[in-house]
């Protein structure tokens, strides 16, 4: 028996050795790859200490040692070419097959941007039967929390229908389908390979996205972080005494009844990007596309500090200076009545509204104005004012698409976004009631009123009274004016949980919502 336990024993070791000896690959290193095109491409994994591992992909070759049980090195920028194997030669042999060149973007955010191509309409199941694209590769972040920063993945490989996979029916049936627009079009406008890295979770406010660092460091008027921790812990006492009474509730209820809703937990802070970002880094890519903010909706004066350093932040541990970050600005829809009586369209458009969409849309602008490699696409044209998931989802992934042949590839002559607000002048009127002149920037062609008459304009005096206004174009200006208020002092457009608005220029681009007052944020900071 002694002999046997030994022998076990040994074998065991043996096993335990041989697996530390086994060099290892990354979760995001698979078959059907597609590597970032014109940079230092990082390549990482595990080996035993002191381990030799050489990385050979086409003509580059590159050697290190393991140390603390990691490795990397980096391959020289590359170009756009065909298929080739990724190898890394250790003790043991690892071959990568089909890894292409091309642009990575990653993409991210809660539930608008996590929305699958299958349940995006009769149109995009169209879209599915022929979305086989060898050019085009996809792959999708199963959804995975943690308290701590994760070195990997948590994927469930042992399915075998995880990894890079080539766009077509099978990959893309389940894949994000704002991602794959903006793939889809991307890859056609730039006719080489583009790989998309789909990260994201339905609900989630934007500091889960975030590391701890990055929220210590918002100690302005109050310390977010600290706030954030407590509110934390709060909300995870109640879960707890909701889960309870749940299960109380369940044992003892009727069969026939209708049963309880089941608890849901709270975000904690750090946990997605835990789990879901830090095991990517730092892999090489071009920049990421964001579809966020309806979690936020009612911490906007949180948002315009948050949602800026989130992108410093990505940018820096991705490790490229020029890296894009590109924001879709929410979508109307009639937040303030959701789960009350559904209003139509008339009765939201009645009169100017107050709105928490409105502050967080303007948050991201702000983020957007301050950062010359991030843009805001805007889909005021595409809302719903009773579905928070307005569809189609084709026109979001194209207009991303085009804003980063704008921003991200510096494409010369492209209008890539619709009017921006940019100054606004009084005008003396001697016939009636004085005008605001509002100029903009991304004129493009010019502007336009779409279906009619400028809507989605209000004025005010030193009042504050907000009432609908006359708005019309004049050359690169629209002047704003109401019969009633003679000296008008603050202009606002599209301000509203869902705005009716329909200013665009003539390449076909939506007009961004803005305010030129600056009164106090419904929530103070």
């Amino acid at each position: 028996m002694v002999k046997k336990a030994l022998l076990l024993l040994t074998l065991t070791l043996a096993a335990t050795l041989n697996l530390h000896a086994e060099v290892k690959m990354p979760a995001i290193f698979t078959d059907n790859m597609v590597l970032q095109r014109g940079v230092s491409v990082p390549v990482w994994g595990f080996a035993s200490e002191g381990e030799k591992v050489t990385v050979s992909y086409k003509s580059q070759r590159v050697s290190t040692k393991a140390k603390n049980g990691r490795w990397l090195v980096n391959l020289k920028s590359l170009r756009v070419g065909s298929p080739a194997s990724l190898v890394i030669d250790g003790r043991n042999r690892i071959e990568l097959q089909n890894v292409v060149v091309g642009e990575v973007w990653i993409c991210s955010g809660q539930s608008n941007m996590q929305w699958e191509m299958y349940r995006s309409g009769k149109e995009a199941e169209a879209e599915i039967d022929k979305s086989r694209n060898f050019d085009l590769r996809l792959f999708h972040v199963e959804r995975n929390k943690s308290d701590k920063p994760l070195d990997d993945l948590d994927m469930p490989w042992n399915q075998g229908k995880w990894g890079w996979q080539v766009s077509g029916n099978q990959s893309t049936h389940n894949f994000s389908s704002v991602a794959y627009y903006f793939g889809k079009t991307l890859q056609a406008d730039l006719k080489v390979p583009v790989g998309l890295i789909h990260t994201s979770w339905g609900g989630s406010p934007i500091e889960v996205w975030m590391n701890q660092n990055t929220l210590r460091s918002h100690t302005k008027a109050t310390d977010t972080f600290a706030l954030q921790q407590a509110a934390y812990r709060k909300a995870q006492s109640d879960y707890i005494t909701a889960v309870r009474a749940y299960d109380k509730a369940v044992k003892a209820g009727d069969k026939k009844a209708k049963k309880p809703r089941q608890p849901r937990a709270p975000w904690n802070p750090t946990e997605l990007y835990n789990a879901m970002v830090h095991p990517l880094l730092p892999f090489a890519s071009k920049g990421a596309i964001w579809y966020q903010g309806e979690s936020n909706a009612s911490r906007a004066w949180q948002y315009r500090s948050l949602m800026p350093d989130m992108i410093k932040q990505w940018r820096s541990e991705f490790g490229q200076s020029d890296w894009t970050f590109l924001m879709v600005q929410l979508a109307p829809f009639d937040w303030g009545h959701r789960g009350k009586e559904k209003r139509d369209l008339k009765a939201i458009a009645a009169q100017p509204e107050e709105g928490e969409f409105a502050e967080l849309r303007e948050a991201q602008s702000l983020a957007a104005d301050r950062d010359t490699r991030a843009g805001i696409v805007v889909i005021t044209d595409y809302g719903d004012p009773h579905d928070i998931h307005p569809l189609p989802k084709h026109p979001v992934g194209e207009r991303l698409a085009l804003a980063a042949r704008g921003i991200a590839y510096k494409e010369k002559g492209l209008t890539y976004s619709g009017p921006t607000y940019k100054s606004m002048k009084y005008v003396k009127n001697k016939t009636g009631a004085d005008k605001i002149a509002i100029r903009f920037d991304h004129l493009g062609k010019g502007l336009e009123a779409k279906a009619g008459k400028l809507k989605g304009f209000a004025i005010c005096g030193e009042d504050q009274k907000w009432k609908w206004a006359d708005a019309e174009i004049v050359g690169d200006t629209v002047e704003v004016s109401h019969a009633d208020i003679e000296e008008p002092e603050s202009v606002r457009y599209g301000w509203a949980n869902h705005p009716v608005c329909n200013l665009f220029n003539k390449d076909g681009l939506p007009a961004s919502p803005f305010r030129t007052d600056k009164y106090e944020l419904t929530t103070q900071e």
